[in-house]
């Protein structure tokens, strides 16, 4: 008997060997930043090598055929650098940041329907022009723009033109340990300036600046939102979740109904991904099979779907994971009806080269990375764990196809999802058997509901089955959310400690599936190193002693932390679980482990804010202060400043030796200008939350 042999997934998947230095060129450019000049030599001289070494003898090739694949993968690393740094906007000649100085009024056109907030309304606007005195000055980028309530912004449309007169903003992280980092994010939009508009800062200019297929795509979302509105129903439960399910609106949910999808590992559904383009393009291969006509051309038939799926991406807003799952049916729809039935493998890596290949900035889209490790996973693991068992019902047989599909996709992507949101959904297989059929059945109900809204009666029975179904998974996914044990929460998480799960899955899926002891002894190493660095990270966690006080706009949070504990002071709204405390306060808390509050970790001194924390002395004024001054000033660590209090910098100073002044984010912003001058001046140590961020010292 023949002995067989594998053929490694890189030699029937070509694309692969382009993707991954094409990878490794965009990270390399992200995070070394080097000179265009730098990358353009590199560009010529791996080129010109390449080129040198075609022209040897053929023998010295074959002696040196490693080095001819060297060189291709140095190209493409350059290539990858080069499309990196040509997707920055701040290396254009015309990016407005070049030439902006504070007190230029800006022209600039609103590129997408206004969004409203809890109390103001957010737009991206592309900036025109700079006016300065009697000058314009030709500026282009994007700027992120928030007008208040009373700015009345919804007689803005898309394409309107507006002069703006506000200082921008440079867009900041807030500094909060384990935050999300909101500046790089917005970077990767190439946003990287934001103002807050007020009634005088702006006024419309007459005439528009309009792309009429962005306008046809904004139209078409808007009927679509209309007409589910008129259909559903008012009930924002069922109608939020049918405007996200149908195009990706996400506007009407509700917040502790999204929990609840996340927390039982089916949040999926609700944000549009390559399964609800796997369900349209079956709709569609099987629709146009029996449309008399179209079922006669198959290129009228490639022509129809990828047209019908492409336009579907636009309506739900493009994100990175349906493009990545319309990119990929391109292929596949155009390689099946050419005679190419290509390696899936070489699809997705082919998929992931356009991607890249137009926005390097996907690779950092949680988005993209959850979309192909689902895919990848389901890919290699759907069929083998398929086989575990044999059933005869055809339906309980169809039952676990469904399980083996989310235990497969759940595998690859468990180990980012707890790096990411620090959790896992523990009845996530429950809830998948249930809800992705149901929701696959919504999504039809929905699509059927706007394609026969003008037809009488039909439309209104329609929407009512698409409420009531609608209905039926909120009520199925909240009763398993009460459950007990649904959700794993509050799981610490490390960029380390993440690669490391990931070489343990490796190792131990490689293990099972190809029976090698050399992947069983990778596996075992990597639990080994996963296991010691997070021995590591919890000695550190027993040991830690700080002083937080977090960037909270508005709002005065402090907390005192000794190992797992910590004892808060601050404002008492961000004590209840709402929006403040899981943003601002939630990501710190579970990156530094910090699962006790007590009141009394640290000890107050007399009847004043004063406060002694391990070998620190601390002073909180949120008052107006009045006070002699000391015979001997009083030794102080840190003056921690809050609520704007009326207080003079100089007066501080002539009674306390301080060794720095923070000035939290309750205050307003002219107070603590203010008060930075008076330090800059007498020449004392200071820290601005709003500006720097969040403050944390070490405490010993």
């Amino acid at each position: 008997m023949s002995k067989s042999f594998d053929i490694p997934i890189w030699k029937t998947a070509p694309c692969l060997q382009l993707l991954l230095p094409l990878v490794t060129g965009i990270i390399l450019q992200w995070y070394v930043q080097p000179a265009l000049q730098l990358i353009i030599l590199n560009l010529v001289c791996f080129t010109s090598a390449y080129w040198l070494f075609s022209k040897l003898p053929v023998a010295v090739k074959f002696k040196l055929h490693f080095m001819q694949g060297m060189y291709v993968q140095l190209i493409i690393i350059s290539i990858g650098m080069f499309v990196t740094w040509q997707k920055d906007s701040r290396h254009k000649n015309n990016w407005y940041g070049q030439y902006y100085t504070n007190g230029d009024y800006i022209i600039a056109s609103i590129s997408e329907p206004l969004i409203e907030k809890a109390k103001s309304y957010k737009a991206d606007v592309f900036i025109e022009q700079l006016i300065r005195k009697d000058s314009a000055i030709k500026g282009k980028g994007k700027l992120l723009l928030y007008f208040s309530k009373d700015s009345i912004p919804n007689s803005l449309q898309y394409g309107d033109q507006i002069l703006i007169h506000k200082n921008l903003q440079e867009i900041k992280n807030s500094g909060n340990p384990g935050a999300f980092n909101y500046q790089r994010y917005a970077a990767f939009q190439q946003t990287f300036h934001n103002a807050y508009l007020k009634p005088t800062d702006w006024v419309k200019l007459p005439g528009k600046k309009a792309s009429q297929f962005k306008q046809f795509i904004y139209s078409a979302r808007a009927y679509i939102l209309s007409i589910l509105q008129k259909n559903v129903g008012s009930n924002k439960d069922e109608l939020g979740i049918a405007e996200a399910l149908l195009i990706g609106y996400t506007n009407d949910l509700d917040k502790d109904l999204v929990q609840a999808y996340s927390n039982t590992g089916v949040v999926h559904i609700i944000a549009i991904s390559g399964m609800h383009l796997g369900l349209i393009y079956v709709m569609l291969v099987w629709l146009f099979k029996r449309i008399p006509g179209i079922n006669q051309s198959k290129i009228v038939q490639v022509i129809l779907i990828l047209s019908c799926l492409w336009l579907f991406s636009l309506l739900t807003g493009a994100s990175a994971s349906v493009c990545r799952a319309a990119v990929m049916f391109t292929f596949i729809t155009v390689g099946k009806n050419i005679g190419r039935n290509s390696s899936i493998y070489n699809s997705l890596a082919a998929s992931a080269l356009v991607m890249l290949c137009y926005n390097p900035y996907y690779l950092w889209d949680v988005g993209f990375q959850l979309s192909y490790l689902a895919v990848v996973g389901i890919v290699v693991f759907q069929k083998p764990i398929y086989n575990w068992f044999y059933i005869k019902n055809k339906y309980l047989d169809g039952v676990w196809k469904l399980a083996a599909i989310s235990l497969a996709a759940q595998t690859l992507t468990f180990p980012i999802c707890i790096y990411y949101f620090h959790q896992f959904p523990n009845l996530f297989l429950l809830t998948n058997i249930i809800a992705v059929p149901l929701s696959s059945v919504i999504l039809y109900a929905t699509i059927a509901l706007i394609a026969l809204s003008h037809v009488p009666y039909l439309g209104f029975y329609l929407g009512k089955l698409v409420n009531g179904l609608v209905w039926l998974m909120n009520q199925i996914i909240l009763k398993i959310d009460d459950f007990p044990y649904t959700v794993w929460d509050k799981i610490p998480a490390t960029i380390v400690t993440t690669w490391l799960l990931y070489f343990v899955v490796i190792g131990v899926s490689c293990w099972l599936l190809r029976k090698s002891n050399n992947w069983f002894r990778f596996s075992v190493f990597s639990l080994l190193a996963f296991a010691g660095m997070h021995t590591f990270n919890t000695w550190q966690i027993n040991n830690q002693q700080h002083l937080i006080v977090y960037n909270v706009p508005q709002h005065r949070a402090i907390d005192f932390v000794k190992g797992n504990n910590y004892q808060f002071v601050g404002d008492s709204i961000l004590l209840q679980d709402g929006v403040l405390q899981n943003f601002h306060l939630k990501p710190g808390r579970i990156a530094l482990q910090l699962n006790n509050r007590i009141d009394s970790l640290s000890m107050s001194i007399g009847e004043t804010n004063f406060y002694q924390f391990g070998n620190k002395k601390m002073l909180l004024i949120d008052r107006a202060i009045s006070f002699e001054k000391p015979l001997n000033k009083i030794e102080v660590d840190y003056i921690i400043i809050s609520k704007s209090p009326r207080l003079y910098i100089p007066q501080l100073a002539e009674a306390f030796n301080c060794r720095q002044y923070v000035f939290d984010a309750s205050n307003s912003v002219w107070k603590i200008d203010k008060w930075q001058k008076d330090c800059e001046q007498l020449h004392l140590q200071h820290y601005s939350i709003p500006m720097q961020g969040a403050f944390i010292a070490a405490i010993d």
